[in-house]
């Protein structure tokens, strides 16, 4: 069996003939050029902007002029990974897809269901001359897998429409109706370079073993970060004797939990039993602290030899009491959807830089815009009180759920309709391009949903077929009902 000869079949070729178009985040060319010549031979209006999103205009169907006109949106790019035994061009290569059980695949590639079956679903009801509908806008953006910088570009004229239904979800019988915006904020030490004190015991320590996971959709789970588990070793050595740290190091990515950090430490002779005593202890209250994925979190420390030079003793003091007091995890849950995290912040990661510089990153998000930007002052503060300049990026606005919302009522109730079940309703803690829709336009309605997608930006991508031909039925009916 092939693509083709699934059901609906417009639907199922278009999404075929998608998966043949390279379109690599910021070389979405062709693709693009292919929904220009796809409106002009449908004879509907279309428009390019400079970021390269398209929107292309249908009318409504006759007797429907003075419905509401819904934006359907999806976007263009896809996430290019693949195996490292396979020969494949992403820039000019075709998808290798294949059907099996149940799911269609790709042959050691992203498949870019992710968010091609989106787009391919827009394409088959522009084409269809037998869905009751409004007035259309489909919305196609770029550039969302590395920075949602086609959503952010959007002029406002593009976004003209009273509901908005995105097509980027990922798991059948879920409506989305909610993502946190989000800000780094980066706290920059000067040290001086000094001269190692004499008569100390140097020793590397080491926080190792942990699950981490992602900064969002993950921060729930109470998982350990190892930046803040190396900061409460240093905090507890610092109350006993001076320190003198070395070297520091720690986490890599803002958006992920830190699962590995370390340090080369200074202590006077003296206190070298507490040493190793400090880090017995804490290993064992972390195992009954940390959830089990992370039971496996390993400390380690071994002498080392005494290095040249060090971070001045003051700065490296401060930075300790930094790390131990910058907040990390939960700040709170939300109202609107209980046992949805609202906000929250993540000590993502310590690096030293050249320059004498030691770079603490951080990042907030939040569905509140308000709850947000207190995060970021809170950590702000903690970064000034301890010495260190601080700075935070514009960053992306959120999504706040809204649980009178028209088309999220109206949609529950097709879905029950249809299916006989309830759909499943989330706010997820982590970025979407509605929260930047919502800015642009704060008067839009707006649900995100889609068919099953698995293992997404990996070569495991799948689409699920049998959830494709359920959430296609849902579109029209939603189309003729709104």
């Amino acid at each position: 069996m092939k693509i083709n000869d699934l059901q609906p079949v417009l639907l199922w070729d278009l999404f075929n003939q998608i998966t043949q178009i390279p379109r690599p985040s910021k070389k979405e060319g062709k693709i693009v050029q292919f929904l220009l010549d796809f409106a002009e031979k449908h004879h509907l209006q279309a428009e390019k902007d400079e970021a390269l999103n398209v929107i292309i205009r249908k009318p409504a169907t006759r007797g429907r002029e003075k419905s509401p006109t819904v934006i359907l949106q999806s976007h263009v790019d896809m996430v290019c990974e693949k195996n490292s035994d396979i020969v494949f061009n992403f820039e000019t290569d075709g998808i290798r897809t294949y059907i099996q059980d149940g799911w269609v695949k790709a042959q050691g590639t992203t498949l870019g269901a992710d968010d091609g079956i989106g787009v391919a679903a827009v394409l088959a009801i522009l084409a269809s001359n037998d869905i009751e509908h409004g007035t259309i806008v489909a919305l196609f953006t770029t550039d969302e897998e590395t920075g949602l910088t086609g959503a952010n570009a959007l002029k406002p004229e593009f976004l003209q429409g009273d509901i908005l239904l995105n097509l980027d979800s990922e798991e059948w019988g879920e409506f989305c109706v909610g993502c946190a915006g989000g800000r780094n904020t980066i706290g920059t030490f000067t040290y001086q370079s000094t001269l190692s004190p004499q008569d100390y015991f140097w020793f590397d320590v080491q926080v190792s073993g942990l699950k981490g996971g992602h900064s969002g959709s993950d921060i729930h789970k109470g998982l350990g970060n190892a930046n803040k588990i190396l900061a409460r070793y240093l905090y507890v050595l610092l109350q006993e004797s001076p320190i003198v740290l070395s070297k520091i190091d720690g986490g890599n990515l803002h958006n992920a939990i830190a699962r590995e950090a370390s340090a080369t430490v200074g202590i006077p002779l003296a206190s070298k039993e507490k040493a190793s005593a400090f880090l017995n202890i804490l290993q064992a209250d972390l195992l009954n602290e940390l959830p089990p994925e992370d039971r496996e979190v390993r400390l380690d420390i071994h002498s080392v030899a005494t290095p040249s030079h060090v971070i001045d003793e003051k700065t490296g003091k401060d930075l300790i009491l930094a790390l131990y007091a910058l907040p990390h995890g939960v700040m709170g849950w939300s109202l609107d959807m209980p046992g949805t995290v609202e906000t929250s912040t993540n000590l993502a990661s310590v690096k030293m830089k050249e320059g004498h510089k030691i770079v603490v990153t951080t990042s907030q998000r939040s569905s509140t815009a308000s709850l947000k930007d207190n995060t970021v002052a809170m950590v702000t503060s903690v970064f000034r009180l301890a010495g260190a300049a601080a700075k935070s990026s514009d960053g992306y606005p959120g999504w706040k759920p809204n649980p009178d919302s028209h088309i999220l009522h109206l949609s529950e109730e097709i879905f029950k309709q249809l299916f006989g079940t309830q759909p499943h309703i989330i706010s997820i803690h982590a970025g979407l391009e509605c929260g930047l829709f919502f800015e642009k336009n704060p008067k839009l309605d707006m649900i995100s949903c889609g068919p099953t997608v698995l293992g997404a930006h990996s070569p495991e991508e799948r689409l699920e077929i049998k959830t494709v031909e359920k959430w296609w039925e849902f579109l029209t009916e939603v189309l003729k009902k709104i």
